[in-house]
């Protein structure tokens, strides 16, 4: 059993604070295997398990000549997921019966919410992959909310400072992307192709993190490529970022939960009971967890739970 899997969620932690003025927190990325392929995961870890209800990330690529992807049926509760595509294709497939190819610059968003089963499997034909995939925490009152799938092709975009915007979830003054949520959340995707220099206005009762997906960024005096994401905590009301040329960074936050989250495996839940009786029923094959159809390949098998 790893810390992580076991782990119940709780509040923010604050950021270190020196000279009276708040750092931002680094927090190396650990590499992991999905579906084949290594991705850099930023989150959940010993140093952070949430950021607003963001509970998990993971940054895939870029890959320009690598493995395929392929990640056979498995079981969800309690979140959405939630990709953003850079470079390259993914085909989505469901219980429900969606069947989406995403392609770059669009978001997939699947609520789970009671229980649903999904595979990702890449395009043939395309060798190259861009993503960054992530978990949203469902709130306690929406844990148990209808399953559906949500493809977005369009999102808000515009240029400040000389950084491109790109809305994926959320409001960020006055501007709404149409992607569904049910707790305040933002992402943005911020891609500078000079170097540029930016002040972002935040809302102090928003958790924030910066994670770079191509090239440096500096805050202060911390830099940070390579997959270490920067922390920023709450109560801020401004952050000054300087981008290099070629730089592209995601920024998430939201407002913390209410209440605890746990996950296990590939479920998030508010107890280790629904925890356990999710998995039971996946090992079943209950009706909660329908079959993926179309996708050929074996279901994925969890390690035994345990408490």
């Amino acid at each position: 059993m790893s810390e992580l899997q076991a782990q119940f969620y709780g509040g923010p932690k604050e950021c270190p604070i020196e000279n009276g003025r708040i750092q931002a927190q680094r927090i190396a990325p650990k590499i992991s295997d999905v579906g084949g392929i290594p991705v850099a995961r930023a989150i959940p870890q010993k140093e952070r398990r949430l950021i607003g209800p963001w509970c998990f990330l993971d940054h895939i690529g870029p890959i320009t000549d690598g493995p395929q992807l392929n990640v056979g049926q498995h079981p969800h509760i309690g979140l959405q997921t939630f990709t953003w595509m850079l470079e390259g294709e993914i085909m989505h497939r469901d219980s429900l019966g969606s069947a989406q190819v995403i392609r770059p610059k669009q978001v997939n968003l699947m609520t789970a919410g009671h229980g649903i089963a999904h595979t990702e499997e890449s395009i043939v034909g395309h060798h190259t992959m861009h993503a960054a995939q992530l978990w949203i925490a469902l709130p306690l009152e929406h844990k148990d909310t209808t399953p559906r799938f949500d493809h977005y092709p369009e999102l808000p975009t515009w240029h400040e400072s000389g950084v491109e915007f790109t809305l994926l979830i959320g409001s960020w003054h006055h501007k709404q992307a149409p992607t569904l949520h049910f707790s305040p959340i933002v992402a943005i995707d911020l891609f500078a192709a000079h170097d540029a220099e930016l002040t972002l206005n935040l809302d102090p009762s928003f958790e924030y993190a910066l994670m770079p997906l191509e090239g440096r960024f500096q805050i202060e005096d911390d830099s940070f490529d390579n997959n270490h994401l920067a922390y920023l905590g709450m109560l801020r009301e401004t952050i000054t970022i300087k981008l290099e040329a070629g730089c592209r960074i995601l920024l998430i936050g939201g407002a913390p939960l209410a209440d605890p989250v746990s996950i296990w495996w590939n479920f998030v839940g508010h107890s280790k009971d629904e925890i356990a009786k999710a998995q039971a029923d996946w090992e079943a094959e209950d009706p909660r967890f329908a079959a993926v159809t179309g996708y050929s390949g074996k279901r994925l098998v969890p390690p035994p739970i345990p408490w």
